[in-house]
């Protein structure tokens, strides 16, 4: 049963991770950049130290942060800050072409990357083995997948109005943000090098007692910091020159309770993708875990794409265009896996 139960943890983590996105459609009176932060402060900054204290043992996350390798805490924030360049854009290619289709292709990438780059940075030679082989023949199949949902965006782009396309995702762009998806899947897959590179702290931290379910939270810190001072660059930025640092302070008391509300939401429904993919991973076999990313990634492109369903960003569009995304959703499902074989 242990295996079924990761299963379910990651799937439960796949839920939040499709969902956070969805109660930004409840902020008011902000731009993109200001409710962007405003989540990110909350699912990078203070959720994760709000799960630490709350599953690591009574007094003993600061003495496992102090005693964990200065080497792997630079690291893994190193690996969070690249991988914030990830997270930042990975919200632009949702805000440019919706949730199902921005997700579908950063995840996918992200799936395949965070498997094939470190083998490359090594210098391995992954034409010379079987499991290369396995690995190339994955990500080309996740490039294949991407082109074909690509290529269902563009007939939904071509088959709808402009009026309908701004009714199904408001600032609607393909190829911006088909760009953008790619760049963000790219690097998004720091994240994962990000727990290679806390391993050191996992190891630290089950010498205090915790919970294997709980391991990796310590860990998270890190990372999250790291992707947290890239996103706060960028935002402020935008704020400053587009005026819009007035949105913290312009709005009515009621509106910024609101604002926050949606905004926390959104940060602890993008967090617990990776609390309970830590719970879910601890669960699984040695010969099963190496899956747990792929798990993780393939889940989170299926729900995605129901959260499109629901939210109508596919309205409008063919039998044809349907059938072209769900043979794409399957290829790149499909490519995980192989990735992960590999």
């Amino acid at each position: 049963m242990e295996p079924i139960a990761g299963i379910f943890l990651i799937m439960l983590g796949s839920i939040g991770a499709a969902s956070f996105y969805v109660p930004f459609k409840k902020v008011k009176s902000w731009a993109w950049e200001s409710y962007w932060i405003s989540q990110g402060l909350f699912a990078w900054i203070i959720i994760p130290w709000i799960f630490a204290f709350i599953f690591i043992p009574s007094g003993e996350l600061i003495p496992i942060i102090k005693e964990a390798p200065a080497s792997s805490k630079l690291m893994a924030a190193f690996f969070g800050l690249l991988w914030g360049f990830g997270g930042l854009t990975f919200g632009l290619s949702i805000r440019y072409l919706g949730i199902a289709l921005g997700q579908s292709i950063a995840l996918g990438l992200c799936a395949a990357f965070g498997t094939l780059i470190p083998p490359v940075v090594a210098g391995e030679n992954l034409f010379s083995t079987t499991s290369g082989i396995l690995t190339i023949t994955g990500v080309a199949i996740t490039v294949t997948g991407i082109a074909v949902i690509g290529y269902a965006g563009s007939l939904k782009s071509a088959g709808m109005s402009e009026e309908e396309k701004k009714a199904a995702v408001k600032e609607f762009a393909l190829k911006k943000g088909i760009l953008i998806a790619i760049f963000a899947g790219v690097m998004s897959a720091c994240f994962n090098f990000g727990f290679e590179a806390g391993k050191p702290i996992e190891k630290i931290a089950l010498e205090h007692g915790t919970n294997p379910l709980f391991q990796k939270n310590p860990s998270l810190i890190f990372i999250l910091l790291g992707g947290f001072v890239t996103n706060l660059v960028y935002c402020g930025y935008l704020n400053f020159r587009n005026k819009t640092y007035k949105d913290y302070f312009s709005v009515s008391g009621n509106v910024l309770f609101n604002n926050l509300f949606f905004t926390f939401l959104a940060g602890l429904l993008w967090f617990l993708q990776f609390h309970f993919f830590g719970m879910g991973s601890s669960k699984l076999p040695a010969g099963m875990a190496v899956f747990g990313w792929s798990i993780l990634m393939a889940l989170n492109i299926a729900i995605s794409n129901i959260w499109g369903i629901i939210l109508n960003e596919w309205k409008g569009a063919g039998k044809k265009t349907i059938t072209v995304l769900v043979a794409g959703i399957v290829i790149l499902i499909l490519s995980t896996f192989i990735v992960k074989l590999g």
